[in-house]
């Protein structure tokens, strides 16, 4: 949950900008994915769990079908688009995110008008921690609300997808959409990407001595990179020479011997099917009460990322290296790749030895200082004013 003085600070720049006070606010939250990378467009499992972290939206009608956004990260701005004209392309930057969502709204046949937003965040962009659908959730409840549409949370997270998707034109997953709006608090989401199918895994690290330490390396990527691309068509073309709809129908990767001959596309769906299986033990694991045993699949998930599906950065790398050897249970690097953080799971006596260690060695290659998050599951979106 955000902290009352920046709910407090977000409604006060509102009415600063606007003259008037919201009608609602909404705060949805950052994720963090503790398993499951790159399996999400590929019809597969993904068991991420929600941050206290997020964005907020705070937001009223306006009466002439005119979007009018605002964000206190670019105080200096103001975006503005008839919602009967929005178009993929129409709107750049940050300001796509949002009215991608009015425009998949506007698409699904909801009477959706005009509206004034402000946004307000702590997440970082491009740490991989999806500040990209946080602002795209807390905006579509937001919308929801002024317009009184009746939308199941699921239908919600599809339609913030689609907004990423088609509308700012980035190909991803509908992870980071569904753990922004379906995650409980204390729980991981298992989610099946193919069926929607959901369930809450029990996830209480504190409980058992232990803890999940997000460490940005500082090294920052875009999603909009031809590398997330790549991978995808990468996949894509695996599927198709297997001759199945998804890498997901195979669930054994001793099957792809014989069966892809270009060695790159081998290694992409390896790592694809076996990252399915570790999602499976891991929220297996959890469901047992044996999360410390989660950390060898981490470690297997970095090895995997980074050698077949070729996606990790020499700071993640480094940092998994040198908190496993300062005592953590396991770690990988997490989201799409080529920069963003790293989670580690580890006793929370070595807590400071792990961060010390990290810090260590990033200073001995002349890298900035990383950044520590301490990650406890919250709730997803909720209306906080």
């Amino acid at each position: 949950m955000p902290e009352p003085d920046q709910v407090g600070q977000v409604c006060a720049w509102f009415r600063q900008c606007y003259d008037i006070a919201p009608e609602c606010m909404w705060h949805a939250p950052g994720r963090v994915n503790l398993i499951g990378e790159h399996t999400d467009y590929n019809d597969g499992l993904v068991l991420p769990f929600a941050l206290g972290m997020g964005t907020l939206a705070a937001a009223a009608r306006r009466d002439d079908g005119v979007l009018e956004l605002r964000s206190m990260q670019a105080p200096g701005a103001s975006v503005t688009a008839a919602v009967s004209e929005l178009e993929p392309g129409a709107v750049t930057g940050w300001a796509a995110y949002p009215a991608g969502v009015a425009w998949a709204l506007r698409e699904a046949g909801q009477r959706i008008g005009g509206a004034r937003v402000t946004i307000g965040s702590d997440l970082l962009r491009g740490a991989g921690l999806s500040s990209s659908a946080a602002l795209e959730c807390a905006v579509i409840m937001a919308l929801t609300e002024l317009y009184g549409l009746e939308l199941a949370r699921p239908e919600l997270a599809a339609l913030a997808r689609r907004a990423e998707n088609d509308f700012v034109g980035i190909p991803t997953g509908i992870m980071d959409q569904s753990a922004s709006l379906l995650c409980e608090a204390g729980h991981a989401l298992l989610l099946d990407c193919r069926s929607g199918e959901t369930s809450s895994v029990p996830l209480d690290p504190a409980g058992a001595g232990l803890s999940l330490l997000v460490i940005d390396t500082r090294a920052r990527h875009a999603l909009g990179d031809t590398q997330y691309g790549a991978r995808r068509r990468e996949c894509e073309a695996a599927a198709q020479a297997l001759g199945v709809a998804a890498l997901r129908d195979i669930t054994d990767a001793s099957e792809l011997t014989g069966r892809l001959s270009d060695p790159v596309l081998l290694r992409r769906a390896r790592h694809v099917i076996t990252e399915n299986q570790r999602v499976v033990r891991i929220a297996r694991l959890l469901r047992d009460g044996q999360l410390a045993e989660a950390g060898a699949l981490l470690c297997q998930s970095h090895l995997s990322l980074r050698d077949d599906f070729e996606v990790s950065w020499p700071q993640a790398d480094v940092t998994v290296d040198a908190a496993v050897t300062a005592g953590a249970a396991g770690a990988r690097m997490m989201g799409g790749g080529f920069g963003g953080c790293a989670i580690a799971l580890l006793p929370t006596a070595r807590a400071a030895a792990v961060r010390a260690a990290v810090c260590a060695a990033f200073a001995g290659r002349g890298w900035p200082r990383p950044q520590f998050l301490d990650a406890v599951p919250a709730a997803g979106a909720r209306r906080v004013a």
